[in-house]
């Protein structure tokens, strides 16, 4: 699934594919939050840590599970 998070005073977002469950992802993002934690730490379908400040936050938006695409193969 795909997460994109915002980050507050910065003019790009960091987006990754994450092989959380949607809930999951919520749960960590929600749970960080509301304990006042000072980073949020995500992981990506390759094992890759993203960690990110709490307060800076703007949003995090979490997509539906990745779809299979369709496509010909060289």
């Amino acid at each position: 699934m795909e997460i994109r998070i915002g980050i507050q005073n910065s003019p790009r977002e960091l987006g990754f594919e994450s092989a959380e469950a949607p809930a999951d992802v919520q749960k960590k993002v929600a749970d960080a939050i509301e304990k006042k934690a000072t980073h949020l730490t995500l992981t990506d379908e390759g094992g890759r840590l993203y960690i990110v400040p709490v307060a800076s936050l703007a949003y995090v938006e979490v997509g539906s599970e990745k779809t299979r695409r369709v496509g010909f193969v060289a």
